[in-house]
């Protein structure tokens, strides 16, 4: 079945009316060549709950559905997971988010760190914002997300470091930890309902004066193995463990 998302807005429970309107009317009549009477699921990306609906009518601009019924599938993690992912080079980021996504991650924080290649102006940073909303939304629709993951505005390293630490875990993977039995330990340890921050660095790694500085602010430094992990692998690496635990 395929799923779309809304603004709550145009949900009447009373009358039992959804309206879809947006990019999602042109995919819907041209693309999938949906007919009236067709059943959909719609979300709101912000409640948790899924509207069944019957398309009724399809016109230029809008969708109008029937609401059949509404039902709250636990298709969402149990912890909130937060990717402070350090920027990469070229549209490596579009990947990671839309991976991300799929795995349940709750929000991306891109994070400029020193060895960054990449430097973003307001303006382009902006722009590239948009696109990587859109990404997100995309990959929501797609994995059937209750939620629309929000990708945040470019953080300094200081500023993310100062965010994570109010979590109840934050993890830095570093090619000099060596402990694997720890990594596991704190993983395995993660309870529904906690939040959890995971810091990525880009290209090149971390430096040390901000593994230095992570460490002060309570994040753990942790080893994801043996091997290098390239920064668009390592998220999703340590994602995939986590719902793993999380959901088995």
């Amino acid at each position: 079945m395929y799923q779309f998302f809304t603004d709550p807005t145009r949900i009447n429970i009373p009358d039992k009316r959804v309206i879809i309107e947006g990019e999602d009317v042109n995919h819907i009549k041209n693309v999938l060549r949906m007919r009236p009477g067709e059943e959909i699921a719609v979300r709101t990306g912000r409640d948790g709950m899924e509207y069944r609906c019957g398309i009724l009518s399809l016109g230029e601009s809008e969708i109008v559905c029937e609401l059949r019924f509404i039902k709250e599938d636990a298709v969402e993690l149990p912890a909130k997971i937060y990717l402070f992912q350090g920027l990469p080079k070229g549209d490596k980021m579009e990947l990671i988010i839309q991976k991300a996504v799929e795995l349940g991650v709750y929000q991306v924080i891109p994070v400029a760190a020193d060895r960054c290649v990449v430097k973003l102006d307001e303006r382009k940073a902006a722009a590239k914002r948009n696109r990587w909303q859109g990404i997100a939304q995309a990959a929501a629709k797609q994995s059937k997300r209750a939620l629309i993951p929000e990708v945040t505005e470019v953080s300094s390293f200081a500023r993310a470091v100062r965010t994570a630490s109010e979590m109840d875990l934050a993890l830095i993977p570093y090619e000099l930890a060596r402990d694997m039995t720890r990594t596991k330990e704190l993983l395995e340890g993660i309870r529904p309902g906690e939040s959890v921050a995971v810091f990525i660095g880009p290209e090149g790694g971390f430096t040390g004066e901000e593994i230095s500085l992570a460490e002060k602010s309570g994040i753990l430094p942790v080893t994801l193995g043996k091997r290098i992990l390239r920064t668009e692998t390592a998220g999703l690496a340590v994602l995939s463990w986590i719902m793993y635990l999380l959901e088995s």
